[in-house]
């Protein structure tokens, strides 16, 4: 087949996503070894670059290149039924794409950016310091122009709603606290059931920390050509090309298993981003090619963090790894109840499991809140103090510990939260159907069957690219639709176990 227009189009994608992997490096950089004065001058750069694609996601020039590809690609008679099929759901989102970046003004654009980067960088500081008042005025600016940009992009989606939509496709305020509301009811009640166990202190030196980290992923099955790690002060994972996976982590002093199980969350996203769609037409630049949402990658790297290393079966195989720097505990259940210790807590990322919803839920109603314009940003600490009270029985006793603990909303990041609770549920009803076809996971992880653990996922979950949004893969997986019942009973199984 003549593809003479869609390769046209392909190469205008591929443009675009070399200038977007360049974002990604200096975000990247800006995060892991980047000085704190080269903070304007990085800030400069990201407008630019924010400007540039904002200019060719939204240009004529593209949406011109989309319907010749359209057209070409319809009136051919060459092209099999499965990739006409997948050509043309690349071209509905590229459409949709490009009708959303043309709604945004430019010179928003430019704004956002720039406010994205000063809301960060002040956010830095206030943390150091504890001082909410020092992000205030930024974090302020960065709502007033994020709710700016929603009423340009929609007027049929609440803000809040349109905010949501890249990181959750199709996302609405009532399905949402439907299958939110029973975690809200069950979580509290089974965190009282818990039994109450005493915290050890103890502590591993930072090279012990990383040693462990670094012996995490090759035991996964890491290849280092491909796999880069880092520090930064919030863990994350980035792609910067198509053979070019990061992953950082932190280390925080009296937390030892802080940088392990970062690494471990990190690592199941990287995996989801290394196992998708990989043809000639699809990766990288071309829509099919990317993550479906971030609740599906929320879920695998839920995934590898929960369910692979707080396993019992994992603590037994690691443990002399542990024993090796240095480690207190005196065999692998110690390790195991170690880091499953279920009691409500300040710190989201230090979160177990169990109370981890509630802090998903408190974040989620109070940015709502903030972009439908019912709560003013100052009063954010007092209400996000109140909720954390009133739902987890604890009182942050300063902004450091409070509302200045994610960085998330210093890069005006509204919408994204509610991913990590629907990735536990999606991450425990896929985990189901993983069962059913490989065995049971404690006896996978006894068996150290990582490789046999990422094929199934690479052909159940990652090969979809964005070709079903998260809850049609749920579905296409499972049979059924998104459940929090698989979430919950899996909690109420593992407090058993640890009772």
């Amino acid at each position: 087949m003549n593809e003479i227009a869609w390769n046209k189009l392909g190469a205008y994608l591929n443009e675009t996503q070399i200038l977007g992997s360049i974002q990604n490096t200096l975000y990247w950089d800006q995060n892991t070894i980047m000085p704190r004065e080269g903070a304007s001058w990085r800030a400069d750069q990201l407008t630019y670059l924010a400007k540039i694609l904002h200019e060719r996601t939204s240009s004529n020039v593209l949406s011109d290149l989309i319907i010749s590809a359209e057209t070409e690609l319809k009136g051919s008679n060459e092209v099999d039924e499965v990739q006409f099929k997948s050509k043309m759901k690349n071209i509905e989102l590229l459409k949709k794409e490009l009708d959303r970046q043309s709604r945004i003004d430019p010179v928003l654009v430019e704004h956002l950016a720039r406010a994205k980067s000063r809301g960060y960088e002040s956010w830095q500081q206030a943390k150091e310091n504890s001082e909410y008042k020092i992000f205030l005025p930024y974090f302020r600016e960065l709502i007033k122009l994020r709710i700016e940009e929603s009423k340009q992009i929609s007027n049929k989606l609440s803000p809040w709603e349109t905010l949501a939509q890249p990181y959750e496709p199709d996302i609405t305020k009532e399905w949402l606290f439907k299958i939110f509301n029973p975690i809200k009811e069950a979580i509290p009640s089974m965190l009282k059931s818990t039994k109450q166990v005493k915290k050890d202190k103890w502590d591993l030196d930072n090279n012990s920390q990383k040693y462990l980290s670094e012996k995490l992923l090759d035991v996964f099955g890491r290849d280092k050509n491909l796999v880069a790690v880092a520090e930064s002060p919030h863990p994350f994972s980035i792609t910067l090309g198509p053979r070019d996976f990061r992953v950082t982590t932190r280390i925080v002093k009296g937390e030892p298993f802080s940088s392990f199980l970062a690494t471990a969350h990190e690592w199941g996203h990287s995996v989801y981003e290394q196992g998708l769609p990989s043809q000639s037409h699809q990766w990288f630049a071309w829509p099919l090619g990317q993550a479906t949402s971030m609740a599906i990658h929320e879920s695998q790297s839920l995934f590898w963090e929960n369910r692979i290393v707080k396993s019992k079966a994992f603590s037994e195989s690691f443990f002399k790894f542990f024993i090796e720097k240095g480690c207190p505990l005196k065999n692998y259940e110690e390790l195991w109840k170690s880091m499953n210790i279920f009691k409500g807590g300040l710190n989201r990322v230090e979160a177990d499991e169990l109370s981890y919803g509630l802090h998903i839920l408190i974040r989620t109603e109070l940015e709502i809140e903030l972009i439908e314009g019912n709560l003013d940003p100052e009063d954010l600490p007092f209400e996000w103090n109140n909720m954390y009270e009133k739902l987890l029985g604890v009182k942050p006793p300063n902004d450091k510990l409070g509302c200045l603990q994610d960085v998330h909303w210093s890069e005006g990041a509204f919408g994204y939260f509610p991913s990590y609770l629907l990735g536990h549920l999606i991450s425990a009803q896929i985990t189901s159907k993983l069962e059913e076809d490989l065995g049971l996971i404690e006896n996978l992880i006894a068996n150290q069957s990582y490789k046999s653990i990422i094929d199934w996922l690479k052909e159940n979950v990652h090969k979809y690219g964005r070709s079903l949004n998260s809850m049609e893969l749920v579905k296409d997986v499972t049979k059924l639709e998104l459940s929090p019942n698989y979430f919950i009973s899996y909690l109420e199984k593992k407090i058993n176990l640890l009772n």
